[in-house]
């Protein structure tokens, strides 16, 4: 039986290098849900389509990269929660606008990973998307 954090750390590496649903899935649940107060998410409700939008947006952040600054399981709760740091310049196309060349420099953010069995069933994001936008350019 492989450990949920050894699980959550693959999804976790595969979904912030932006590989997308197709190299997340295999840790997932077919039907995994997601969700985040944060207006840029407002119509993200599957993990797939998080997964997507996260591979979306290093193609509009391609210099994009996240530095781990902690892990920790909840093994009573079947949980893994993830903080990182993501930075990236918006050089590539999409976007709400051409590109703007603004450097989002160190956006907070926390994965919530809820487990059933070996899969992960359902992720939050916990990010001040408003910040992140406004150093963008974005907002």
């Amino acid at each position: 039986m492989a450990s949920i954090t050894g699980i959550a750390k693959e999804f976790f590496a595969a979904c912030e290098a932006g590989k997308g649903w197709e190299a997340c899935k295999v840790h997932c649940k077919p039907d995994a849900t997601f969700s985040a107060q944060v207006g840029a998410l407002s119509d993200v409700r599957t993990l797939q389509q998080y997964a997507d939008w996260m591979k979306g947006l290093l193609v509009t952040l391609p210099d994009g990269r996240y530095e781990v600054k902690s892990f920790a399981t909840d093994n009573e709760r079947k949980n893994v929660c993830a903080y990182g740091v993501f930075s990236g310049t918006h050089t590539g196309p999409g976007g709400p606008c051409a590109p703007t060349g603004k450097r989002l420099k160190n956006s907070d953010y926390v994965y919530v990973l809820d487990f059933d069995g070996e899969k992960i069933r359902h992720m939050t994001k916990i990010w001040p998307d408003a910040w992140a936008l406004k150093e963008l350019g974005w907002a």
